[in-house]
């Protein structure tokens, strides 16, 4: 193995050891979460509030306290995407919220294939890649959560050749949560390329949706 191999190595032992850090109770997470309601206290309780804080709805500061606050932002969750409006986190809202939004590690993972898969792009580029990861976690057709997406066998070449583990600037964090929040200038594209670089058949022959910058995006 030579010095970049291993610096590469250690680098992500690094960052899968320092992305523990960044949850909230990332173990209670794994799990379906429970129902959730005021009074409630525990780790889900955070993460219920980044991801709405994520869509704009819940403005305070996090805590693991579920109070007044966060229900007023359940409800107008509930009410814009036509769920039961009772404030109460229950598994059709988490159903709701979890394709609409990522947890912290998992917007620090956005950013990072953001960071690796596009940081010479510009800014709508660098968003538009991540709204591929938000348009395959939405689609029955790629795994289920964002990890799993972007680490499935051959999905991102910045995974298979490790530039994944290098870390991400501020603009790709930006554009991470731009696109958790809806913001999709591929036009619901599920892929993208390099046509000048891209030798691979099937992916020529995808529709194209548009292109920006240096990459195409095709459904």
């Amino acid at each position: 193995m030579n010095r970049q191999k291993r610096f590469i190595t250690l680098l992500a032992g690094v960052l899968v050891a320092g992305s523990s850090l960044l949850s909230y109770g990332n173990t209670a997470m794994a799990a379906s979460p429970p129902v959730l309601k005021t009074g409630s206290q525990s780790g889900d309780v955070a993460d219920l509030q980044f991801r709405l804080q994520t869509l704009n709805y819940f403005k305070g500061a996090i805590t693991t306290t579920y109070g007044m606050t966060t229900r007023s932002a359940v409800m107008n969750f509930q009410k814009a995407n036509g769920l039961k409006v009772d404030g109460i986190a229950g598994p059709a809202t988490w159903s709701k919220l979890k394709k609409l939004t990522v947890n912290k590690p998992e917007m620090s993972k956005l950013a990072r294939i953001i960071y690796s898969e596009a940081r010479g792009e510009v800014y709508k580029g660098q968003v538009a890649v991540g709204a591929v990861v938000m348009n395959r976690l939405k689609s029955p057709l790629f795994p289920k959560t964002v990890t799993d997406v972007i680490m499935a066998p051959l999905a991102f070449a910045a995974v298979a050749d490790g530039q994944y583990w290098l870390l991400p600037n501020n603009s790709a964090f930006l554009a991470a949560k731009d696109a958790v929040r809806g913001w999709d200038p591929t036009n619901n594209a599920l892929y993208y390329y390099n046509p000048v670089t891209a030798k691979s058949k099937w992916i020529l022959s995808r529709k194209v949706t548009t292109k920006i910058g240096n990459h195409v995006f095709a459904v």
